[in-house]
Protein backbone atom coordinates (compact mmCIF):
# COMPACT_ATOMS: atom_id res chain seq x y z
CA UNK A 1 0.00 0.00 0.00
CA UNK A 2 2.85 2.33 0.97
CA UNK A 3 4.48 1.70 -2.75
CA UNK A 4 0.40 2.90 -4.32
CA UNK A 5 0.57 5.99 -1.69
CA UNK A 6 3.75 7.36 -3.35
CA UNK A 7 2.90 7.30 -7.09
CA UNK A 8 -1.24 6.77 -7.27
CA UNK A 9 -1.43 3.69 -9.33
CA UNK A 10 -3.35 1.11 -10.11
CA UNK A 11 -3.41 -2.13 -8.04
CA UNK A 12 -3.43 -4.07 -11.78
CA UNK A 13 0.18 -2.65 -12.72
CA UNK A 14 1.64 -5.80 -12.25
CA UNK A 15 -0.73 -8.36 -12.85
CA UNK A 16 -0.21 -7.28 -16.89
CA UNK A 17 2.46 -9.60 -17.98
CA UNK A 18 0.57 -12.49 -16.33
CA UNK A 19 -2.86 -11.98 -18.18
CA UNK A 20 -1.06 -11.18 -21.64
CA UNK A 21 -0.56 -14.34 -23.33
CA UNK A 22 -4.68 -14.73 -22.95
CA UNK A 23 -5.29 -11.78 -23.82
CA UNK A 24 -3.57 -11.84 -27.17
CA UNK A 25 -5.05 -15.06 -28.10
CA UNK A 26 -8.40 -13.70 -27.03
CA UNK A 27 -7.81 -10.68 -29.50
CA UNK A 28 -6.72 -12.76 -32.80
CA UNK A 29 -10.61 -14.50 -32.74
CA UNK A 30 -12.80 -12.86 -35.56
CA UNK A 31 -15.35 -10.67 -34.48
CA UNK A 32 -17.91 -12.90 -35.63
CA UNK A 33 -16.62 -15.50 -33.78
CA UNK A 34 -15.99 -13.61 -30.40
CA UNK A 35 -19.63 -12.07 -30.03
CA UNK A 36 -22.25 -13.75 -28.09
CA UNK A 37 -21.13 -17.49 -28.46
CA UNK A 38 -18.05 -17.05 -26.55
CA UNK A 39 -20.21 -16.34 -23.20
CA UNK A 40 -21.20 -19.85 -22.93
CA UNK A 41 -17.93 -21.88 -23.04
CA UNK A 42 -15.36 -19.46 -21.81
CA UNK A 43 -14.11 -19.93 -18.39
CA UNK A 44 -11.96 -17.91 -16.27
CA UNK A 45 -9.27 -20.68 -15.74
CA UNK A 46 -7.30 -18.67 -13.00
CA UNK A 47 -10.20 -18.95 -10.79
CA UNK A 48 -12.40 -21.55 -11.88
CA UNK A 49 -15.72 -19.08 -12.82
CA UNK A 50 -17.37 -17.97 -15.59
CA UNK A 51 -16.08 -14.62 -17.62
CA UNK A 52 -16.58 -11.72 -15.10
CA UNK A 53 -19.45 -9.25 -16.05
CA UNK A 54 -16.95 -5.94 -16.02
CA UNK A 55 -18.12 -2.34 -14.56
CA UNK A 56 -16.56 0.69 -15.78
CA UNK A 57 -17.30 4.20 -14.47
CA UNK A 58 -18.11 6.14 -10.92
CA UNK A 59 -17.78 5.05 -7.53
CA UNK A 60 -18.48 7.39 -4.48
CA UNK A 61 -19.68 7.81 -1.19
CA UNK A 62 -24.05 8.63 -1.05
CA UNK A 63 -24.81 10.48 2.13
CA UNK A 64 -28.07 9.58 2.74
CA UNK A 65 -30.30 12.22 4.91
CA UNK A 66 -31.95 10.20 8.74
CA UNK A 67 -34.99 12.22 7.47
CA UNK A 68 -37.40 12.01 4.47
CA UNK A 69 -38.84 15.08 3.20
CA UNK A 70 -36.14 18.13 4.14
CA UNK A 71 -34.09 19.56 2.79
CA UNK A 72 -30.09 18.97 3.22
CA UNK A 73 -29.40 21.80 5.49
CA UNK A 74 -32.36 20.75 7.71
CA UNK A 75 -31.39 16.70 7.98
CA UNK A 76 -29.95 16.39 12.00
CA UNK A 77 -27.46 13.79 9.71
CA UNK A 78 -26.58 11.32 7.10
CA UNK A 79 -25.79 8.31 6.78
CA UNK A 80 -22.89 7.67 5.33
CA UNK A 81 -23.52 4.53 2.01
CA UNK A 82 -21.24 3.72 -0.67
CA UNK A 83 -22.32 4.06 -4.57
CA UNK A 84 -22.04 4.95 -7.76
CA UNK A 85 -23.74 3.26 -10.91
CA UNK A 86 -21.17 0.77 -11.81
CA UNK A 87 -20.49 -0.12 -8.87
CA UNK A 88 -23.56 -0.90 -7.74
CA UNK A 89 -23.86 -3.07 -10.24
CA UNK A 90 -21.05 -5.04 -9.86
CA UNK A 91 -21.60 -4.99 -6.29
CA UNK A 92 -24.78 -6.34 -6.79
CA UNK A 93 -23.78 -9.06 -9.58
CA UNK A 94 -21.46 -10.50 -7.08
CA UNK A 95 -23.85 -10.07 -3.92
CA UNK A 96 -26.41 -12.39 -5.86
CA UNK A 97 -23.37 -14.96 -6.48
CA UNK A 98 -21.70 -13.83 -9.64
CA UNK A 99 -18.98 -12.67 -10.71
CA UNK A 100 -17.35 -8.88 -11.69
CA UNK A 101 -14.87 -6.52 -11.31
CA UNK A 102 -14.51 -2.79 -11.29
CA UNK A 103 -12.96 -0.95 -13.50
CA UNK A 104 -12.45 3.19 -12.20
CA UNK A 105 -10.68 5.59 -9.96
CA UNK A 106 -10.90 6.74 -6.28
CA UNK A 107 -8.46 9.32 -4.31
CA UNK A 108 -6.01 8.10 -2.61
CA UNK A 109 -8.10 9.27 0.73
CA UNK A 110 -9.77 7.45 3.69
CA UNK A 111 -12.57 7.33 1.31
CA UNK A 112 -10.88 5.56 -1.41
CA UNK A 113 -9.37 3.16 0.45
CA UNK A 114 -12.74 2.34 2.02
CA UNK A 115 -14.44 1.89 -0.94
CA UNK A 116 -11.77 -0.48 -2.31
CA UNK A 117 -12.37 -2.54 0.31
CA UNK A 118 -15.96 -2.43 0.57
CA UNK A 119 -15.61 -3.91 -3.29
CA UNK A 120 -13.10 -6.68 -2.05
CA UNK A 121 -15.42 -7.30 1.05
CA UNK A 122 -18.16 -8.03 -1.47
CA UNK A 123 -16.27 -10.73 -3.47
CA UNK A 124 -15.93 -8.53 -6.47
CA UNK A 125 -12.50 -8.23 -8.60
CA UNK A 126 -11.22 -4.63 -7.47
CA UNK A 127 -7.20 -5.11 -9.42
CA UNK A 128 -8.71 -2.55 -12.09
CA UNK A 129 -9.04 0.58 -9.54
CA UNK A 130 -6.69 3.10 -9.68
CA UNK A 131 -5.85 5.82 -6.81
CA UNK A 132 -5.39 9.32 -7.52
CA UNK A 133 -3.06 11.11 -5.19
CA UNK A 134 -4.16 14.58 -6.14
CA UNK A 135 -7.56 14.06 -6.50
CA UNK A 136 -10.57 13.31 -3.88
CA UNK A 137 -12.84 10.58 -3.64
CA UNK A 138 -16.40 11.50 -5.28
CA UNK A 139 -18.94 12.67 -2.44
CA UNK A 140 -22.62 13.02 -3.50
CA UNK A 141 -25.75 14.08 -0.60
CA UNK A 142 -28.76 12.67 -1.27
CA UNK A 143 -32.22 14.55 -0.52
CA UNK A 144 -34.85 12.18 0.15
CA UNK A 145 -38.49 12.83 -0.93
CA UNK A 146 -41.47 11.57 1.11
CA UNK A 147 -42.14 8.88 -1.24
CA UNK A 148 -38.27 8.09 -1.32
CA UNK A 149 -37.63 9.34 -4.79
CA UNK A 150 -34.26 11.64 -4.30
CA UNK A 151 -32.12 14.53 -5.62
CA UNK A 152 -28.28 14.19 -5.56
CA UNK A 153 -25.74 17.42 -4.56
CA UNK A 154 -22.33 16.02 -6.25
CA UNK A 155 -18.91 17.08 -4.73
CA UNK A 156 -16.66 16.18 -7.64
CA UNK A 157 -14.50 19.60 -8.51
CA UNK A 158 -12.62 17.66 -10.76
CA UNK A 159 -12.96 14.11 -8.36
CA UNK A 160 -10.88 11.06 -8.59
CA UNK A 161 -12.88 9.19 -10.99
CA UNK A 162 -13.02 12.08 -13.87
CA UNK A 163 -9.42 11.79 -13.71
CA UNK A 164 -9.11 8.02 -15.14
CA UNK A 165 -6.86 7.93 -18.25
CA UNK A 166 -6.40 5.45 -21.02
CA UNK A 167 -3.36 4.14 -19.97
CA UNK A 168 -4.56 3.05 -16.43
CA UNK A 169 -7.23 0.43 -18.07
CA UNK A 170 -6.95 -2.62 -17.13
CA UNK A 171 -6.97 -3.95 -20.54
CA UNK A 172 -6.50 -7.51 -19.77
CA UNK A 173 -9.13 -7.65 -17.13
CA UNK A 174 -11.81 -6.02 -20.04
CA UNK A 175 -10.34 -8.97 -22.54
CA UNK A 176 -11.49 -11.75 -19.72
CA UNK A 177 -14.97 -10.57 -19.76
CA UNK A 178 -18.22 -11.88 -20.76
CA UNK A 179 -20.44 -7.92 -20.87
CA UNK A 180 -18.78 -5.28 -20.24
CA UNK A 181 -21.15 -3.01 -18.82
CA UNK A 182 -21.04 1.22 -18.36
CA UNK A 183 -22.84 4.31 -18.06
CA UNK A 184 -22.64 7.83 -18.68
CA UNK A 185 -21.18 10.02 -15.98
CA UNK A 186 -17.61 9.19 -17.30
CA UNK A 187 -18.14 10.77 -20.69
CA UNK A 188 -18.94 14.19 -19.62
CA UNK A 189 -15.31 15.20 -18.75
CA UNK A 190 -11.59 14.26 -20.00
CA UNK A 191 -9.48 12.36 -19.57
CA UNK A 192 -12.32 9.74 -18.24
CA UNK A 193 -14.26 10.13 -21.38
CA UNK A 194 -11.18 8.76 -23.69
CA UNK A 195 -10.90 6.13 -21.25
CA UNK A 196 -14.54 5.40 -21.38
CA UNK A 197 -14.47 5.24 -25.12
CA UNK A 198 -11.03 2.92 -24.96
CA UNK A 199 -12.65 0.56 -22.52
CA UNK A 200 -15.58 0.13 -25.04
CA UNK A 201 -13.33 -0.23 -28.73
CA UNK A 202 -11.29 -3.00 -26.19
CA UNK A 203 -14.37 -4.47 -24.91
CA UNK A 204 -16.19 -4.55 -28.81
CA UNK A 205 -13.17 -6.48 -30.05
CA UNK A 206 -12.46 -9.36 -27.06
CA UNK A 207 -16.26 -10.13 -27.96
CA UNK A 208 -17.54 -9.01 -25.18
CA UNK A 209 -21.65 -7.58 -24.98
CA UNK A 210 -21.80 -3.99 -24.41
CA UNK A 211 -24.09 -3.12 -21.40
CA UNK A 212 -25.51 0.80 -21.36
CA UNK A 213 -27.24 2.61 -18.65
CA UNK A 214 -27.03 5.78 -19.32
CA UNK A 215 -27.65 6.72 -16.11
CA UNK A 216 -28.82 10.10 -16.53
CA UNK A 217 -27.88 12.77 -13.83
CA UNK A 218 -28.43 16.11 -15.63
CA UNK A 219 -27.09 18.35 -12.89
CA UNK A 220 -23.59 17.40 -13.71
CA UNK A 221 -23.80 17.85 -17.24
CA UNK A 222 -22.88 21.73 -18.79
CA UNK A 223 -26.26 21.37 -20.69
CA UNK A 224 -29.34 19.51 -21.46
CA UNK A 225 -28.09 19.02 -25.12
CA UNK A 226 -24.72 18.66 -23.99
CA UNK A 227 -26.26 15.35 -21.83
CA UNK A 228 -28.29 14.34 -24.89
CA UNK A 229 -25.86 14.41 -27.63
CA UNK A 230 -23.05 12.51 -25.41
CA UNK A 231 -25.48 9.72 -24.03
CA UNK A 232 -26.64 9.41 -27.87
CA UNK A 233 -23.20 9.25 -29.18
CA UNK A 234 -22.21 5.90 -28.30
CA UNK A 235 -25.94 4.84 -28.54
CA UNK A 236 -25.30 2.25 -31.38
CA UNK A 237 -22.51 0.85 -30.06
CA UNK A 238 -24.27 -0.97 -27.23
CA UNK A 239 -26.07 -4.66 -27.55
CA UNK A 240 -28.14 -3.87 -24.38
CA UNK A 241 -29.50 -0.81 -23.13
CA UNK A 242 -31.39 0.16 -20.33
CA UNK A 243 -33.68 3.35 -19.25
CA UNK A 244 -35.84 4.64 -17.46
CA UNK A 245 -39.31 6.12 -18.69
CA UNK A 246 -37.53 9.87 -17.29
CA UNK A 247 -34.53 9.22 -19.19
CA UNK A 248 -36.29 7.75 -22.96
CA UNK A 249 -38.58 11.16 -22.44
CA UNK A 250 -35.83 13.15 -21.90
CA UNK A 251 -33.82 11.57 -25.06
CA UNK A 252 -36.97 11.73 -27.31
CA UNK A 253 -37.69 15.39 -26.68
CA UNK A 254 -41.05 14.55 -25.36
CA UNK A 255 -43.24 14.42 -22.21
CA UNK A 256 -46.27 12.49 -23.32
CA UNK A 257 -46.77 8.82 -22.22
CA UNK A 258 -43.99 6.60 -23.53
CA UNK A 259 -45.39 5.39 -27.31
CA UNK A 260 -43.59 2.11 -28.27
CA UNK A 261 -43.91 2.63 -32.14
CA UNK A 262 -42.27 6.11 -31.57
CA UNK A 263 -39.58 4.60 -28.94
CA UNK A 264 -38.44 1.90 -31.76
CA UNK A 265 -38.06 4.26 -34.51
CA UNK A 266 -36.04 6.56 -32.20
CA UNK A 267 -34.27 4.59 -29.12
CA UNK A 268 -33.67 1.13 -30.84
CA UNK A 269 -30.95 0.71 -33.46
CA UNK A 270 -30.40 -1.90 -35.95
CA UNK A 271 -27.48 -3.85 -33.85
CA UNK A 272 -29.23 -3.87 -30.62
CA UNK A 273 -30.13 -6.97 -29.27
CA UNK A 274 -32.34 -5.38 -26.57
CA UNK A 275 -33.54 -1.98 -24.79
CA UNK A 276 -35.46 -2.55 -21.37
CA UNK A 277 -37.07 0.16 -19.88
CA UNK A 278 -37.95 0.22 -16.26
CA UNK A 279 -41.33 1.94 -14.77
CA UNK A 280 -40.33 1.55 -10.95
CA UNK A 281 -43.27 -0.45 -8.81
CA UNK A 282 -45.25 -0.98 -11.95
CA UNK A 283 -42.14 -2.94 -13.51
CA UNK A 284 -40.47 -2.81 -16.97
CA UNK A 285 -40.53 -2.94 -20.75
CA UNK A 286 -38.50 -5.23 -22.98
CA UNK A 287 -38.15 -5.00 -26.48
CA UNK A 288 -35.87 -7.10 -28.89
CA UNK A 289 -35.65 -7.56 -32.60
CA UNK A 290 -38.34 -10.44 -32.19
CA UNK A 291 -40.41 -9.35 -29.62
CA UNK A 292 -41.71 -6.99 -26.66
CA UNK A 293 -43.56 -6.93 -23.80
CA UNK A 294 -43.81 -5.77 -20.04
CA UNK A 295 -42.92 -7.52 -16.63
CA UNK A 296 -44.78 -7.13 -13.72
CA UNK A 297 -42.82 -5.41 -10.89
CA UNK A 298 -43.51 -5.78 -7.13
CA UNK A 299 -45.56 -3.02 -4.64
CA UNK A 300 -42.90 -2.16 -1.67
CA UNK A 301 -42.95 0.20 0.94
CA UNK A 302 -40.57 2.67 -0.93
CA UNK A 303 -37.90 4.39 1.95
CA UNK A 304 -35.00 5.02 -0.42
CA UNK A 305 -34.92 4.46 -4.53
CA UNK A 306 -31.51 5.48 -4.52
CA UNK A 307 -29.77 2.13 -6.03
CA UNK A 308 -32.91 0.35 -7.93
CA UNK A 309 -32.05 0.53 -11.66
CA UNK A 310 -28.58 -0.73 -10.83
CA UNK A 311 -30.01 -3.27 -8.51
CA UNK A 312 -32.36 -3.98 -11.44
CA UNK A 313 -29.19 -4.07 -13.62
CA UNK A 314 -27.07 -6.68 -11.36
CA UNK A 315 -29.96 -8.97 -11.69
CA UNK A 316 -30.43 -9.19 -15.18
CA UNK A 317 -26.76 -9.44 -16.32
CA UNK A 318 -26.14 -11.86 -13.46
CA UNK A 319 -28.72 -13.99 -15.57
CA UNK A 320 -27.45 -12.92 -18.64
CA UNK A 321 -24.25 -14.32 -17.79
CA UNK A 322 -25.65 -17.41 -16.96
CA UNK A 323 -27.10 -18.04 -20.15
CA UNK A 324 -26.00 -15.64 -23.13
CA UNK A 325 -29.13 -16.63 -25.46
CA UNK A 326 -31.60 -15.57 -23.00
CA UNK A 327 -32.73 -12.91 -25.03
CA UNK A 328 -33.95 -14.60 -28.02
CA UNK A 329 -36.15 -16.99 -25.39
CA UNK A 330 -39.07 -15.00 -24.19
CA UNK A 331 -40.17 -16.69 -21.54
CA UNK A 332 -36.81 -16.77 -20.74
CA UNK A 333 -36.24 -13.43 -20.61
CA UNK A 334 -39.48 -12.47 -18.44
CA UNK A 335 -38.10 -14.89 -15.64
CA UNK A 336 -34.50 -12.88 -16.09
CA UNK A 337 -36.60 -9.54 -16.01
CA UNK A 338 -38.66 -10.33 -13.23
CA UNK A 339 -35.55 -11.68 -10.90
CA UNK A 340 -34.14 -8.64 -11.99
CA UNK A 341 -37.55 -6.21 -11.08
CA UNK A 342 -37.45 -8.09 -7.93
CA UNK A 343 -33.30 -7.26 -7.06
CA UNK A 344 -35.10 -3.62 -7.76
CA UNK A 345 -37.98 -3.39 -5.18
CA UNK A 346 -36.02 -5.20 -2.53
CA UNK A 347 -33.31 -2.17 -2.48
CA UNK A 348 -35.66 0.58 -2.31
CA UNK A 349 -36.34 -0.78 1.33
CA UNK A 350 -33.77 0.30 2.78
CA UNK A 351 -31.32 3.57 2.65
CA UNK A 352 -28.26 3.63 0.28
CA UNK A 353 -27.33 1.63 -2.80
CA UNK A 354 -24.55 -0.89 -1.84
CA UNK A 355 -25.75 -1.49 1.72
CA UNK A 356 -29.35 -2.53 0.38
CA UNK A 357 -28.62 -4.62 -2.55
CA UNK A 358 -30.40 -7.88 -1.99
CA UNK A 359 -28.66 -11.52 -2.14
CA UNK A 360 -29.62 -14.17 -4.17
CA UNK A 361 -31.97 -16.19 -1.17
CA UNK A 362 -33.57 -12.67 0.08
CA UNK A 363 -34.79 -12.20 -3.94
CA UNK A 364 -35.62 -15.86 -4.19
CA UNK A 365 -37.95 -15.43 -0.85
CA UNK A 366 -39.99 -12.12 -2.32
CA UNK A 367 -40.49 -13.95 -5.67
CA UNK A 368 -41.82 -17.56 -3.67
CA UNK A 369 -44.18 -15.01 -1.92
CA UNK A 370 -45.19 -13.83 -4.85
CA UNK A 371 -46.41 -16.87 -6.72
CA UNK A 372 -48.51 -18.06 -3.62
Amino acid sequence: MEGLKRTGCCFHVNLERSFRKFSSSTLSKSSTIRSWKKLSSRKDAAQGKESPVVCFGEILIDFVPNESGVSLAESSGFKKAPGGAPANVAVGIARLGGHSAFIGKVGEDEFGYMLADVLKENKVDNSGLCFDPNARTALSFVTLRPDGEREFMFYRNPSADMLLSETEIHEALIRKASIFHYGSISLIEEPCKSAHLAGMDIAKKAGCILSYDPNLRLALWPSAEAARNSIMDIWNQADIIKVSEEEVKFLIGSDDPIDNEVLLMKLFHSNLKLLLVTEGSAGCRYYTQMFQGRVPGFKVNAVDTTGAGDAFMAGFLKKLAGDPSLYRHEKKLKDALLFANACGAITVTEKGAIPALPTKEAVLEILSRAST
